[in-house]
């Protein structure tokens, strides 16, 4: 049974950071594409930030130079380091493999 658990999230100041991380409990960890999405109050889900198996990232415009994603495959864990955190950055974070499971998500609040 494949498992995704998101934590990390929480309340922040405008202008802080915030790291998630996403256990992965399955096999082949190390082989897929791992990627982190949000989703706002009253808004689509959105795709924030992806790192294939070979490391190679992509983000989002919207959070390109702010977000780091990276993965640890000896943890099975894949992480997203969120600086100069803004209001809009307020959603609930998701992770999700290439194989199409996602995790329960971890909310972000960003407010003074």
């Amino acid at each position: 049974q494949v498992q995704l658990v998101e934590s990390g999230g929480g309340l922040v100041k405008p202008g802080g950071s915030l790291r998630l991380s996403c256990a992965y409990s399955g096999s082949l960890f190390s082989i897929l594409a791992m990627g982190w999405y949000r989703q706002a109050p009253g808004k689509q889900r959105e795709w924030v930030a992806t790192i294939t198996s070979g490391g190679t990232t992509n983000y989002a415009d919207s959070v390109k130079g702010r977000f780091t994603i990276s993965r640890d495959n000896a943890k099975n864990t894949v992480y997203l380091q969120m600086n100069s955190l803004q209001p809009e950055d307020t959603a609930n974070y998701y992770c999700k493999s290439s194989r199409n499971y996602w995790g329960q998500g971890t909310q972000v609040t960003v407010s003074s």
